[in-house]
């Protein structure tokens, strides 16, 4: 690619606070690209959520699922699916069926704490690697519907299905990201109940792991794994686990670290990758402009890093450096949201790190 060149990326607000974290995220990488010398990205915003339903009629219209087809990469703020009216409420949620559509079967969710920055467990710096596309979510485990149904109104039943191509597609994610970092991966599982689903994945899991000699290699109970991340968080590295273990050990983890605000996500397969922070759209203080942006803000550029593997473009990875940097600065010069301990606004906090990358840029000129 030449310096002329750009990118094409989806852009999804959602519902809650999305409206508010996910513009803060895109000035950040239009401030980082351009710094590092990417042409202006080419934004598609599309609709979803509440605002979709009353103008396309469907939370995930027709026409978003046939554009995110046509793009690789995208930014999706949380939805706030449980205050939909009926019938949309009770379908699949708008990032189950992104997620499901795309075939994102990776969900990459970090943990770290910030220097100088209140963390329950200070020193955090772990990413738990959760298998996306099966395990105990129904709404994931069936071609249609959502995996749920009742043959009574007394009882509910739920699939929940792990597979060995599943489970070997997540741990080689799992091993080779641990190769670029401390070379430790830790498998979460119940097998001591669940001895054939949860068994299966552990045993697949460490079957994956004999083709990575470098890589140590240990297991725990999803229930003791929960008191190990409180008492040693630090001690972690890579954590391979199933899908909703994955989504509860995220949101500790993202406690542990600091707040729940600060916990990117991103969703990929081969081909396509959804950046989107571990928390929900917080309706109860929506449009008040005191949200957490940082989990979207790393979001997106854990999405530059995946972008940046998948073009080989190093430009992509600076800018995406140029983010981290200047969110731990920002952080560092005691510029936080509420629940950080601070008091700064939602884009009182985006200014404040576009503002460090651009001095960084031109520290750097």
């Amino acid at each position: 690619m030449t310096e002329s060149d750009s990118y094409r990326l989806g852009l999804l607000d959602g519902d809650g606070i999305g409206p508010e974290i996910v513009p803060a995220a895109v000035q950040c990488v239009d401030a980082a690209t351009a710094a590092a010398g990417i042409g202006p990205i080419e934004w598609v915003r599309l609709p979803l959520g509440r605002s979709a339903i009353d103008t396309h009629g469907a939370a995930v219209p027709e026409s978003t699922l046939a554009a995110l087809d046509t793009l690789e990469a995208w930014l999706l703020g949380p939805h706030d699916s449980v205050s939909y009216p009926e019938p949309h409420k009770s379908r699949l949620n708008p990032s189950g069926t992104i997620r499901k559509h795309a075939g994102l079967f990776a969900n990459v969710r970090p943990a770290k704490s910030f220097a100088g920055s209140p963390a329950l467990v200070p020193g955090t710096d772990l990413v738990i690697m959760r298998e996306n596309s099966e395990g105990f979510y129904a709404d994931r485990n069936t071609y249609a519907g959502t995996g749920e149904f009742m043959p009574t109104p007394d009882v509910a039943i739920a699939h929940g299905i792990i597979t060995r191509a599943a489970t070997e597609k997540i741990a080689v994610a799992a091993f080779e990201l641990a190769m670029t970092r401390r070379k430790h991966v830790t498998i979460v599982h119940k097998a001591n109940v669940l001895q054939l689903s949860t068994g299966l994945f552990r045993d697949v899991c460490r079957e994956v792991g004999a083709d990575y000699p470098d890589v140590r290699v240990d297991d725990f109970h999803i229930d003791a794994m929960t008191v190990h991340l409180v008492r040693r968080g630090p001690d972690f590295d890579v954590i391979v686990t199933e899908n909703m273990f994955g989504d509860i050990l995220s949101d500790l983890s993202g406690e542990l670290a600091g707040s729940l605000g600060i916990a990117p996500s991103l969703n990929s397969s081969l081909t396509q990758a959804m950046a989107q922070a571990a928390h929900g759209s917080a309706p109860d203080i929506a449009g008040r402009d005191i949200a957490n942006p940082i989990a979207m803000i790393l979001s997106a550029a854990m999405l530059l890093e995946w972008l940046a593997r998948r073009h080989d473009d190093e430009r992509l990875a600076e800018a995406a450096r140029r983010i981290r940097t200047a969110v731990d600065d920002t952080v560092g010069d005691g510029v936080t949201t509420g629940d950080m301990g601070g008091s700064a606004s939602t884009s009182g906090f985006a200014a404040a790190v576009v503002a460090h990358i651009a001095s960084a840029g031109e520290a750097r000129s």
